[in-house]
């Protein structure tokens, strides 16, 4: 967990709408979301079709705090998308088809580390080069955080000097059901770590609920009321109805009445009882969170 130096002593809550740019829908989620002042940030994929859509918003409203989710895996069935760095097979970043690997746990057991890093470096260069200047760096599905890469996302974070979104834990961290069979101990040394470099850990990191058990009331009032003192991130994946159900056909209805509830009265109250204590990643770093973490190397 942060140390009690490193977190601030107000609660802090970023609102990010993640996984930007893989669909129109996703884009126009984070837009409208963004126009209401419902989010705070948004999580952008570079390597996904709808990348220049996002990036032209972005160029276009400087207000608009836009990251990069480096993305290193392809995981719907019919929809996908590959490297910016075109490896061979060689690499283990591609299956068989040439697309980024389907899950975690794949790339985790094939991608040699340096076809990682020159993907995920390509990435960033890519959305620099589109005029973008990044307010974050984080991790699709969490597999730039699993123990084979954690070193390079935090390297390539201290390299461009953009804040980075590191669990204090991995109990605290939401996407934790993508990164089976770790150890809790590697990311509680890469937090103190990264604290002790001047980084600020996420105390939470809560993601959107990838049920529909109960109402959307129930399910984001139940969210919400996990929002504790410190630093909390929250990945949501609010998208617009239209593509998503042919893209995502088993959790489409989360991601749209996601963005229904939290663009919706229903949420309204929350929001403003919040206000005072939303911010950003790029914020927190205006707040003392050091993006010059070189000399922590996350354990090996």
């Amino acid at each position: 967990m942060a140390t009690a130096t490193a977190t601030p002593p107000e609660p802090r809550i970023v609102v990010n709408i993640d996984d930007l740019g893989m669909c129109h829908g996703a884009n126009a989620a984070f837009l409208e979301l963004a126009r209401l002042g419902r989010c705070d940030s948004g999580s952008v994929m570079v390597p996904c079709p709808w990348f220049l859509e996002i990036a032209e918003e972005g160029r276009s409203n400087a207000a608009l705090a836009l990251g990069v989710h480096l993305t290193i895996t392809a995981e719907k069935r019919h929809y996908r998308w590959r490297p910016l760095t075109a490896p061979g097979r060689a690499s283990g970043l591609v299956d068989g088809d040439g697309y980024l690997w389907g899950s975690v746990a794949e790339v985790r057991r094939h991608a040699a580390p340096e076809a990682v890093e020159a993907e995920m470096r390509a990435q960033i260069e890519a959305f620099l080069a589109a005029g973008l200047k990044p307010t974050h760096f984080d991790a699709h599905q969490a597999a730039a955080l699993a123990p084979e890469f954690a070193a390079i996302y935090l390297a390539l974070a201290a390299e461009y000097g953009v804040p980075v979104m590191v669990p204090g834990s991995l109990d605290a961290y939401g996407p934790v059901h993508n990164l089976a069979g770790v150890d809790p101990a590697f990311y509680r040394e890469m937090a103190e770590g990264f604290a002790a470099a001047g980084g600020i850990p996420a105390d939470r990191v809560l993601e959107t609920p990838w049920h529909r058990d109960t109402t959307p009331a129930e399910r984001y009032g139940a969210l919400f009321a996990a929002i504790g003192p410190g630093v909390t991130f929250m990945a949501l994946h609010a998208n617009a109805p239209g593509e998503i159900e042919a893209i995502e056909p088993a959790t489409a209805a989360i991601r749209t009445e996601e963005f229904a509830f939290l663009r919706g009265g229903e949420s309204a109250a929350w929001f403003r009882s919040v206000a005072p204590f939303r911010c950003t990643l790029a914020d927190l770093a205006g707040r003392g969170q050091s993006t010059d973490t070189a000399r922590y190397a996350a354990p090996s």
